[in-house]
């Protein structure tokens, strides 16, 4: 799995980082970003749910 997420997209609401918070948290300025080492998922099955819930699909899953 490769996470994708667009910068130039995301608004900061931080859905990401609360429905995945062991893959996603935000940066300085608020906005999405993944956890070190995590870029893969890290095998959580509430990424796809974060993807699914981002109100700007900002966030891509591919397999």
């Amino acid at each position: 799995m490769r996470i994708e997420i667009a910068k130039d997209v995301c608004i900061g609401a931080g859905q990401c980082a609360l429905t995945a918070p062991g893959v996603f948290t935000q940066d300085d300025d608020g906005f999405s970003e993944l956890l070190p080492g995590r870029e893969d998922g890290a095998g959580d099955p509430l990424v796809r749910e974060a993807e699914r819930v981002c109100p700007v699909q900002a966030i891509t899953v591919h397999d």
